[in-house]
C-alpha cells in the first residue's frame, strides 16, 4: 500500500485491494504518475513553484508599453518614492494587474480541480454548473443601469456580478438536490440548462443596451484584468485563500470520490457533506473571481489537467499545485495580453482559449493513443 497515491485510506481490506486495483489499472495505462506524497515531496514541489511564481510576477511586472529592468523594479518595491514615476507606474498600474491575474488563476485552477473530481468529468471546469453565466448577467445589468457607487470598496458591476453568481448557485443547488442529496448527473444538466438560459438573457440584454456599452460587455465577457483595483486586493486575496484552504481541508476525500460514490461511503467518507462543500466552496470561490475579472477561460480546464499528468492525481499535492500553476499561468498570459500589439490590449481570455485550444487537441489525440 506504501507504494500508492493515498496511503492513508487503510480503512479495511476490501477497501484497501479497491485502491490498489483502481490506481494499477491507471498506472498501467499511463494515466497517472506512481508518486507518494510525502511530506517531504509536498514541501519541494510547492515550494518549487512557489519560487518559480515569484520570478514570473517580477518578470511580468517589468513587462508593458515601456520595459522596465526587473533591477529596476525590485528597486521601486522596496522604495516606491526613489524611482518616481516609475515607482508610481509599478505600486498602482502593473503590481495590482499581476497580483490579480495570481489571484484569479489561483482560484480558478482550484476551482477546476474540485469540480473535475466532484463530477468526475475531465471536461469539468468552474463555469460548468453556470456560474459565470449568472455572474454575466449581472455584470451587463450593472453596466446598463451606469451607477458608479461602491459597496464595500467593491464597484456596482463587481457587486451585481457577485450577486448573479450567488443566486445561480443557490438554484442550481435547488434543482440539483433531491430529498437533501446533491444528485451530481442532475446538478450538471441544471448547470447546462441554467447556462443557456442566461446565455439567451445575455444576448437579449447585449441587443437591446446602448451601443456605446456593448463594445464594454463584450471585453468583460470575454474576460479582462485591466480593471485591477488595488483596493480590492486585500479582501479578495484573503476570501479567495480561504476558499482554497476549505477546498483543501476535504482534498482527502477528493481522492476516494473519483473512485466512485460508493466506495467513497465504504472507505468512510461522508458522501452528501464532501459534496454540499466541494459545490458551495468552488462555486463561491469561482463567483467571486468572475465578478472582478469578466470570463476567463481554459483556466480551470489546462492547468488542473496539466498538473495532474505532471505530479499525479493525489488532491492534498494536486490541489494547491494547481492553484499556484494557475496563478503563473494566468500571470503570463495578461502579460501576453497586454503586450503583444501594445499599446491596444487583447482580452486575457482570448489568450487562454489560443493556449487552450492546441492544448486539448493535444489530450484529446494522446487519450486516443492510449485506447488503440
Amino acid at each position: 500500500m506504501n507504494n500508492t497515491p493515498l496511503n492513508h485510506t487503510e480503512s479495511g481490506g476490501s477497501g484497501r485491494a479497491l485502491l490498489i486495483t483502481h490506481y494499477s489499472l491507471l498506472i498501467k495505462k499511463k494515466e497517472v504518475p506512481l508518486k507518494r506524497v510525502t511530506p517531504k515531496r509536498w514541501i519541494s514541489v510547492l515550494l518549487s513553484l512557489s519560487i518559480l511564481l515569484v520570478v514570473v510576477a517580477l518578470v511580468c511586472i517589468s513587462f508593458g508599453a515601456s520595459p522596465i529592468p526587473i533591477r529596476q523594479v525590485v528597486g521601486a518595491l522596496r522604495d516606491p518614492e526613489r524611482l518616481g514615476k516609475v515607482g508610481t507606474i509599478l505600486w498602482e498600474i502593473r503590481l495590482p494587474r499581476v497580483l490579480m491575474g495570481a489571484i484569479v488563476g489561483a482560484a480558478l485552477a482550484s476551482a477546476g480541480v474540485v469540480f473535475q473530481a466532484l463530477l468526475r468529468n475531465p471536461l469539468a471546469d468552474p463555469y460548468v454548473l453556470g456560474v459565470s453565466g449568472g455572474g454575466a448577467v449581472g455584470a451587463i445589468v450593472a453596466m446598463m443601469l451606469g451607477t458608479s457607487m461602491r459597496f464595500l470598496g467593491f464597484s456596482t458591476i463587481t457587486v451585481f456580478a457577485f450577486s448573479g453568481s450567488l443566486l445561480t448557485i443557490l438554484l442550481v443547488y435547488a434543482i440539483g438536490q433531491s430529498k437533501g442529496r446533491i444528485v451530481t448527473h442532475s446538478m450538471l444538466l441544471a448547470g447546462v440548462i441554467v447556462n443557456s438560459l442566461f446565455s439567451a438573457i445575455i444576448m437579449f440584454l447585449t441587443a437591446t443596451m446602448d451601443i456605446t456599452k456593448v463594445h464594454g460587455v463584450i471585453f468583460w465577457l470575454m474576460g479582462s484584468l485591466g480593471s485591477a483595483d488595488p483596493s480590492i486586493l486585500t479582501p479578495l486575496f484573503l476570501y479567495v485563500l480561504l476558499g482554497i484552504g476549505i477546498l483543501f481541508y476535504i482534498a482527502r476525500d477528493l481522492n476516494l470520490l473519483t473512485l466512485g460514490e460508493e466506495p467513497a461511503s465504504h472507505l468512510g467518507v461522508n458522501v452528501e457533506r464532501t459534496k454540499r462543500i466541494a459545490f458551495v466552496g468552488a462555486s463561491l470561490v469561482t463567483g467571486t473571481v468572475v465578478s472582478v475579472s469578466g470570463l476567463i477561460g481554459f483556466v480551470g480546464l489546462i492547468v488542473p489537467h496539466a498538473m495532474r499528468m505532471l505530479i499525479g492525481p493525489d488532491h492534498r499535492l494536486l490541489l494547491p499545485a494547481s492553484a499556484l500553476c494557475g496563478a503563473i499561468f494566468l500571470m503570463i498570459s495578461d502579460t501576453i495580453a497586454r503586450t503583444l500589439i501594445a499599446p491596444t490590449e487583447l482580452p486575457v481570455g482570448v489568450i487562454t482559449a489560443l493556449c487552450g485550444g492546441p492544448f486539448f487537441i493535444v489530450l484529446m489525440r494522446s487519450k486516443l493513443k492510449g485506447l488503440q
